[in-house]
């Protein structure tokens, strides 16, 4: 689910000068926005071009507008007028489900992180009016970086990976010790409570965008409720925080943007983090994972490295539940990729990939249903 416009690649040896893209990654290839593969639907660019310039981001009412492919939420464009340059990230067209796509909220958390620790692209304006692109949007600055899908980094040598894990921990870490309430983000969610909230949020979500029945789904969905953690705390959650969803410097080992806000609430740090880990736990083979592959030889560190440095800049503990916390992650990507499968019945997927994304549901909920039965075997010993 990336957004903002840095160029996608594979490794380091591929050009940059693209933007972002969300559940998926941005991808530098560009295509006409009434493509039929593109999975959105087109719009008048010259009713956007008269409307940006009016609005005094043009010095002239002409524009270009090329989608970013490869995101599985929110239709990202990049816009190109003369030397100027923005993205665009609006809401999907059609019947959408409760909550979901809420480019309000990501424009919000992003304006509210204008200066902080994390990075995050400028932004220009958020519009609700659906005369210009048929469904509310927001501008930002297109961020001239790169977008790394494959998270084992082929391409770069040992030393830059583990800078760039390094710098993700960084980010991260730099998020959750944000001061909500001085960034006036405290009503941004609820606190308390959030494993409780979510678990009812995605096992709704799973029931209303059923397009196969998941046992494992199931069966998670009965355990995670009686299983919760005691304790809580409360920070910004990005809800999707992952190699892709940042873009790079062009050259340097460290995060310029950080993007794809949609999940973005306040809720336990924990979750947030363990989401970010669950590629430790996911064969390279099955869906952006690194599980399986030799870390130590890529240079890439440890899930135990990985968490000791995230504890340390944060003073967070999670060691205890930690098989929960990703147990309850991988239930809650799995109703996702729920949710993007039926999109993709129903032709409403940002994505032309959209079918083969959604498929993933089931072995990973299968992979958390695993470690939902390790959690509970290991409570009664």
């Amino acid at each position: 689910m990336s957004e903002a416009g840095a160029q996608n690649t594979g490794g380091a040896s591929a050009p940059s000068g693209s933007v972002a893209q969300s559940a998926s990654a941005a991808t530098a290839s560009v295509q006409s926005v009434a493509h039929k593969d593109s999975g959105v639907a087109p719009f008048d660019s010259a009713v956007l071009a008269d409307w940006m310039h009016g609005q005094g981001f043009l010095d002239r009412p002409a524009l270009a507008v090329k989608p970013l492919t490869g995101g599985q939420s929110n239709p990202t464009f990049l816009l190109t007028s003369g030397t100027q340059q923005f993205v665009l990230r609006k809401k999907p067209p059609g019947v959408l489900l409760p909550s979901a796509h809420a480019v309000d909220r990501e424009y919000r958390v992003m304006q509210a992180l204008q200066g902080s620790d994390v990075p995050v692209p400028k932004l220009y304006t958020y519009s609700e009016d659906l005369n210009i692109v048929g469904t509310p949007f927001y501008l930002m600055e297109f961020l001239n970086g790169r977008v790394i899908v494959d998270q084992s980094l082929p391409g770069f040598t040992p030393a830059e990976r583990g800078a760039i894990y390094t710098d993700m921990n960084r980010v991260m870490a730099a998020l959750h010790k944000v001061d909500v309430n001085a960034v006036g983000l405290e009503t941004f969610g609820r606190a308390g409570n959030y494993f409780g909230r979510q678990i009812a949020r995605w096992s709704r979500q799973y029931q209303e965008a059923r397009s196969e029945d998941i046992s494992a789904l199931e069966s998670l969905i009965e355990w995670l409720p009686a299983n919760i953690p005691e304790g809580d705390q409360t920070t910004i959650v990005h809800g999707d925080y992952r190699l892709d969803n940042l873009v790079l410097h062009p050259t340097e080992p460290r995060a310029i943007g950080l993007l794809d806000w949609e999940l973005a609430t306040l809720g336990h740090p924990m979750a947030d983090f363990a989401y970010h880990c669950m590629s430790w736990h996911i064969p390279a083979s099955l869906w952006r994972g690194i599980g399986g592959l030799d870390l130590k030889t890529l240079g890439i560190p440890s899930e135990a490295d990985y968490i000791k440095q995230y504890g340390t800049a944060t003073g967070f503990e999670g060691i205890e539940h930690w098989d929960f916390y990703i147990a309850y992650n991988l239930f809650r990507i799995a109703a996702i990729l729920q949710g993007i499968a039926r999109r993709a019945q129903d032709g409403t997927a940002a994505a032309s990939d959209a079918i083969e994304t959604g498929s993933k549901a089931k072995p990973l909920a299968e992979i958390g249903w695993k470690y939902a039965q390790r959690y509970e075997a290991s409570r009664k010993r």
